[in-house]
């Protein structure tokens, strides 16, 4: 099939035969025509025995749409979507959503079956309101669903909900009125210094290796398991460009990142000598400091550290706090951050964090006196 594209917007002409286009005007053939719809839909007409009348058909649709009242276009829209059962609709929305790494698009699937698809499968979009919104986050509540799961599952609605909006379905945004759950992140449990030179010697070099780059340079676990000597990028940065999946067993994006971004984040001297040394010691296998030690072709394991772990406190030799896990390593990095007055703007791109808001209800009690401070600062100006 042969086809040739008009102006922006006005669609398409062409025949489906064996002639090349050249020899259209000839051939027997009639002209088809395919365009979109007010709404967005795709249309296609037959019938037509020469191009100028393909032509004048599609100028034709051309000027009605753009003199279509807007009032009719919505109208239309809302025919389409708002009698679109909530299914249907989240799947056309999910569809859309193509910068999602593998692991949020799981994570999606998962709030969508247990929770929003339960509530709303075959509702229809145009009924929604700020009542429904309100009845199906109280309904969260009563079935003792976390916070956490609370929060995710009310972006994902509102994502959706939002989505509809723009399309003109709601005279009112559904959402307006409605009190997101509120999610308080617990506060972290860090490591102090003398507990962290514990940890670095409690384990076997992967361990300090570990510890290093998530206490010095706030890795996530599956981002130091994914450790490159090529991503020493100067001699005070370490630039992060993938992490291991704790699922797929493989190498893929950095979390709220697309395929081939990445970040920098500061790398202090000792991680430097941490990274040098063990590459020395052990060799590296394209830049990759940590394979699986049963098969370097494949990514190192995260049950291979998370078992160290565990017989590292069965076995007694380190006083581990309750709430205290390999990730507090990470907590350390950012209380050192903030403690030495860093500030968390900063602090939360170098930990790859989606929104400063998590990082700042997290550690908000290590910034000390800051509203003090702030009076203390302003009173001088005002003084000068």
């Amino acid at each position: 099939m042969a086809t040739k594209q008009l102006a922006y917007g006005m669609g398409a002409f062409f025949k489906e035969c064996e002639h090349h286009p050249s020899r259209w005007s000839k051939c027997p053939h009639e002209y088809k025509i395919r365009y979109r719809s007010v709404i967005g839909r795709q249309v296609e007409e037959s019938g037509f025995t020469t191009q100028d009348r393909a032509i004048a058909r599609l100028t034709e649709i051309y000027n009605e749409k753009k003199t279509a009242p807007q009032s009719l276009r919505r109208a239309e829209r809302i025919q389409k979507y708002g009698t679109m059962q909530f299914e249907q609709y989240a799947a056309e929305w999910k569809a859309g959503q193509r910068d999602l790494a593998e692991s949020s698009v799981r994570h999606l699937d998962s709030l969508l079956e247990h929770h929003l698809l339960p509530a709303f499968r075959s509702r229809r979009m145009g009924t929604f309101d700020h009542k429904v919104v309100d009845a199906f986050i109280q309904g969260l509540e009563r079935n003792g669903v976390g916070l956490a799961t609370q929060a995710n599952t009310f972006d994902k609605l509102k994502a959706i909900l939002l989505d509809a909006h723009r399309l003109g379905i709601y005279d009112e945004n559904p959402l307006d009125g409605v009190k997101p759950p509120q999610y308080d992140p617990k506060r972290a449990v860090i490591p102090s210094l003398e507990q962290l030179q514990t940890i670095r010697t409690a384990g076997d070099d992967i361990l300090l290796l570990i510890a290093d780059l998530m206490s010095g340079c706030g890795l996530r676990n599956g981002e130091a398991f994914a450790v490159n000597i090529n991503n020493i990028v100067a001699d005070d940065v370490y630039r992060i460009t993938e992490q291991v999946n704790q699922t797929t067993k493989t190498y893929g994006p950095l979390k709220h990142r697309k395929p081939n971004e990445y970040r920098d984040v500061p790398l202090p001297a000792r991680v430097k000598h941490t990274i040098e040394c063990y590459a020395d010691k052990y060799g590296t296998a394209d830049g990759y400091l940590l394979r699986h030690p049963n098969d370097l072709s494949k990514a190192f394991p995260h049950y291979y550290l998370d078992n160290q772990w565990q017989r590292i406190k069965r076995a007694g030799a380190l006083d581990v706090p309750d709430g205290m896990v390999l990730y507090s390593l990470r907590h350390f990095f950012a209380s050192n951050c903030l403690s030495h007055n860093i500030p968390i703007t900063d602090v939360a791109e170098w930990m790859g964090r989606r929104s400063v808001d998590v990082t700042f209800k997290t550690y908000r009690h290590l910034m000390p006196g800051s509203i003090s401070r702030a009076a203390e600062v302003l009173d001088l100006g005002l003084a000068a």
